[in-house]
């Protein structure tokens, strides 16, 4: 007995010993304030967030990789008590909803393929890359249906996506399950910020117009009657439409691929008369904005570009004010355009469209004479952005442009240093170090004028190589200009400052991107027709440096009025087209007036969403396979089975008419627009419409395609 007893006991000891030991090797350690977190969340584990469940989510939360707010199944006050977990704040958002981007599926594809025993997308997109000749088409096997977690995707009698928003919450289970990027998030958000890339069904004449704007949508609403949807869809990427259906020089009709068949669709006209629609109603109808983000923006210039700008800024959440140097804003299509093409009482409906949407305007006010950029960012703005536009812009400012003008502190244009003056007009104040950029040999023209003036150390930047520039050494010398120092294959990518000084520039090597160097300036002095479009920010003091870039701001601006507030500025991101370019002045940068108002306009949405960026720390890196006029993308070159029906023509006034006061052009009425509307082949990438169109409004389209 007193044996077993022992063996038992030894037994025992040496179990307890070998638990106790596997205890420590095996111990896993958890987080408390993972535990804290997932104490909050409601425990459903059903997988919205991205993750199998709720605990890995908690996990991902505290790693950072997920947002307080990711748990869809949760409402904002579980958002709002793991914010307080982290110690951050939940700010509103705009809720997300899956969106299909796909214009045909299989089953009207004329090329497809049958893969037995397959029922998934991702599975079949191993195969040759899926069942339709489309290489981003849908594959139509209703993966994304079957993924979403809450039943909110059916497949429909297309054989493609369709999303009942009611159900949708936004988690992207879908998204991350299709192969071919068919089904995505979307928000007003995500669509301001959006590039086009060659994963987007896009359709030739979308490609081609410089706003971006999805023609085959509205001219399909239009076709059905539904004005009011078309013009929204306009609004999108175009604040103007009223405006710009008058005046567009229709780049995406060159692309329209009716003209292999007779005529490309009047797209522009078509424009006209939907926004035409709305106006005469007298009843306007705004496009979606985000929620408040309580940050503050400025936009100095109203013209084009600036309103753009602050248009899609306040459809970003942000409040937004516009300030102009002239008393009405408009800027050059106020100015510059003959009556009769764009009467003023269209520029002001389509003007009054952007301060309605939440912008704010102070006319008469001209920074660099009436408020400085350190002013206005001491004065709570989070952002300040520059689009004062280019010379014929300040022409109709200062007739003659005898006005020196010096919105960016300490900042110039070459003509400015350079051109002689009468006695009764103030010269640019040159500091002791200067910088010229660009100019070639006028630089050496701005450089003895600064010498002159007393500048001892002067900087010339060139773009080019030295090989390719057309100044060198030798030049400086026979120009007097020793101890000048010439850079070349260089690009002006920063500026920084305080108060009305500026302090230094950023330097960057065009042939090495990665190299930037500082250079201390009181003085720049630019080679172009305008002031660079710039993106001011107040600067974080030493102290702030390291702490969060959005309290830093707030800091500095609440530490310094406008007399010593430090700022830094830099370019908002450029045309997709010119992306691979570095630095102010570039390639496809605008060295004077856009020369359309268009692309003004695009350009003004590029602003916006680098602003954007910039408010919350996002890089201003354009995404992978961006498209670009060298990018490769399917397309056609030739339909077939479309008849060939003419196009529609404007009406035009007579003398009789204009004398009256009558525009030139008078507009399609809703017969002539919706027939046109019915000429279009509603394309995707490489699929359209054939047409069975006549002249009767409402036409009926026959949905066969090629792939």
């Amino acid at each position: 007995m007193t044996t077993a007893v022992i063996i038992m006991g030894s037994l025992g000891l040496i179990v307890g010993i070998g638990l106790a030991l596997a205890s420590k090797v095996f111990y896993v350690y958890v987080d408390p304030l993972v535990l804290s977190i997932d104490d909050v969340l409601p425990g459903a584990n059903c997988g919205g967030c991205g993750y199998p469940g709720c605990t890995p989510n908690a996990e991902a939360i505290v790693a950072g990789k997920s947002g307080p707010d990711s748990c869809v199944a949760a409402g904002s006050d579980v958002a709002e008590a793991i914010a307080a977990l982290m110690g951050v704040s939940v700010e509103a958002t705009e809720p997300d909803i899956a969106l299909p981007g796909c214009t045909y599926g299989v089953a009207k594809a004329d090329t497809k393929y049958a893969y037995n025993g397959i029922n998934d997308c991702r599975a079949a997109a191993l195969l040759s890359g899926g069942m339709k000749v489309c290489e981003i088409g849908c594959l139509g096997f209703g993966t994304c249906a079957r993924a979403c977690p809450f039943d909110a995707i059916t497949m429909g009698a297309d054989e493609l996506p369709a999303v009942i928003e009611e159900r949708c919450t936004g988690c992207g289970t879908c998204e991350r399950v299709c192969p071919k990027d068919i089904i995505t998030l979307s928000s007003v958000t995500r669509r301001i910020l959006k590039e086009y890339t060659v994963a987007d069904c896009t359709t030739p004449c979308q490609r081609r117009c410089p706003a971006g704007i999805n023609i085959s949508a509205y001219i399909g609403h239009i076709s059905q009657g539904n004005y009011r949807d078309a013009v929204l869809v306009i609004k999108e990427r175009n604040p103007f439409p009223t405006t710009i259906g008058r005046i567009c020089p229709r780049p995406c009709e060159e692309e329209c691929r009716r003209q292999y068949v007779d005529e490309p669709v009047a797209i522009n006209f078509l424009k006209r008369y939907a926004a035409d629609v709305e106006m005469e109603s007298g009843k306007r109808d705004l496009p979606y904005k985000a929620p408040a983000t309580g940050r503050r923006v400025a936009v100095v210039g109203g013209g084009v570009e600036g309103l753009s700008t602050a248009f899609f800024t306040a459809r970003l959440g942000h409040t937004t004010k516009v300030f102009e140097a002239t008393d009405k804003l408009g800027g050059l299509l106020r100015s510059a355009i003959a009556k009769e093409r764009l009467p003023e009482a269209i520029l002001d409906w389509d003007i009054q469209g952007v301060m309605e949407m939440g912008v704010s305007a102070e006319t008469g006010v001209q920074l660099g004479r009436d408020l400085t950029v350190a002013e206005l960012l001491a004065d709570g703005y989070n952002a300040v952005f520059l689009a004062a536009g280019g010379w014929d812009s300040r022409l109709t400012r200062s007739p003659g442009a005898r006005e020196l003008e010096t919105p960016i502190p300490g900042t110039y244009l070459l003509l400015d240093l350079i051109r002689p003056r009468q006695a009764d007009e103030a010269g640019v104040q040159v500091g002791r170090s200067v910088a010229i950029v660009g100019g070639g040999k006028l630089a050496l023209t701005a450089a003895q004028k600064a010498k002159a003036d007393g500048a001892t150390a002067i900087t010339v930047i060139q773009r080019e190589s030295e090989a390719a520039a057309a100044i060198d050494a030798a030049a400086l010398a026979e120009a007097g200009l020793e101890g000048v120092t010439l850079r070349f294959a260089t690009g002006l990518t920063r500026l920084w400052g305080s108060g009305t000084t500026l302090a230094g520039i950023e330097l960057t090597d065009l042939a090495n991107p990665a190299e930037r160097t500082s250079l201390a300036v009181e003085t720049l002095v630019l080679s172009a027709g305008r002031f660079p479009e710039m993106i001011f920010v107040p600067m974080p003091t030493t102290e702030d440096a390291d702490t969060d870039a959005d309290a830093a701001a707030d800091s500095a601006a609440a530490s310094a009025t406008g007399d010593d507030l430090a700022w830094a500025a830099y370019p908002p991101y450029k045309d997709p087209a010119y992306s691979a370019e570095t630095g102010i002045h570039a390639k496809g940068d605008q060295l004077t007036d856009y020369s359309g108002a268009i692309k003004a306009i695009g350009g003004g949405r590029r602003a916006a969403a680098s602003i954007h960026r910039s408010l919350y720390g996002i890089d201003l890196d354009m995404p992978e396979g961006v498209l670009t006029p060298e990018v490769y993308v399917q397309n056609v070159d030739h339909v077939e089975e479309v008849r060939a029906y003419p196009r529609r023509i404007m009406p035009v006034a007579d003398s009789r008419e204009l004398a009256a006061g009558s525009e030139l052009e008078k507009g399609f009425d809703e017969h002539t627009a919706r027939a046109e509307a019915g000429r279009c082949l509603r394309c995707g990438l490489i699929c359209y419409r054939h047409d069975v169109s006549t002249d009767a409004p409402g036409v009926q389209i026959e949905e066969t395609v090629p792939g």
